[in-house]
């Protein structure tokens, strides 16, 4: 089981944000994590990557508690942000050599990484003269290098034109053969190209957690998340 949940809950003051949610995700699964605004979804994939601590339940990801194995979690995943983080100034392979140093790889993964989301041709260019499209690989790059079992996505495809939406679709789903993928998006049609599981969260409560073929066998995504969700 590569992302366990279980019970968990998260509060800011009085509010809950997460109440008592339960889910698995399984190695070479793609789940698509939904729902609207302020539903919970980012503070869930925070706790996913040991950057909050939940208030109630035990979260483990490979095997590790995030609690008190922080570390290692780190070590096990790979999380591209909704606003993915990256220095401006530097060049694409110096950023992604720092961030391979942070995780003592080699240079031959960045070589492999950079050839594996398609930046060849970019390596060698400033992030900051890159479109959204190349900055999305480059976090992804980063989120990669490491080989992490466990790959978290907030918002991946936020941006990007369509014949980007098609390069990155294609490389999640390859990712996603041999990674446990988290999604999030608010775009519906990504869900339906990339994922194959679907849970659906409304006011920090799973509403919906689906194999995304029997989900839409009668109803569009769209149509299940706008009932679910107003």
């Amino acid at each position: 089981m590569s992302i366990e949940v279980k019970n968990v809950s998260k509060f800011y003051g009085k509010q809950k944000a997460l109440d008592s949610i339960n889910f698995r995700v399984n190695s070479g699964e793609i789940v698509g994590f939904l729902g609207p605004n302020g539903a919970g979804k980012s503070t869930m994939m925070k706790i996913l990557t040991t950057y909050l601590q939940q208030d109630e339940g035990v979260v483990l990801v490979n095997g590790l508690d995030v609690s008190t194995d922080a570390n290692a979690v780190k070590s096990s995943v790979g999380y591209l942000p909704e606003h993915n983080p990256l220095y401006l100034d530097m060049y694409v392979k110096e950023y992604l050599e720092f961030c391979a140093n942070l995780h003592n790889v080699s240079k031959e993964n960045i070589t492999k990484t950079i050839n594996l989301v398609e930046l060849q041709l970019e390596s060698h260019k400033k992030i900051k003269e890159l479109s959204k499209g190349y900055r999305q690989r480059v976090g992804l790059a980063a989120a990669l290098l490491h080989n992490p079992q466990v790959l978290i996505l907030d918002e991946p495809t936020t941006g990007l034109d369509p014949n980007q939406l098609i390069s990155i679709r294609k490389l999640i789903k390859e990712i996603g053969k041999t990674k446990t993928v988290l999604f999030s998006t608010h775009i519906m049609q990504e869900v339906e190209a990339i994922c194959n599981r679907v849970i659906i969260i409304k006011k920090g409560k799973i509403v919906v957690d689906s194999n995304l073929d029997i989900l839409t066998k009668e109803q569009s995504l769209t149509e299940i998340f706008t009932e679910l969700t107003l």
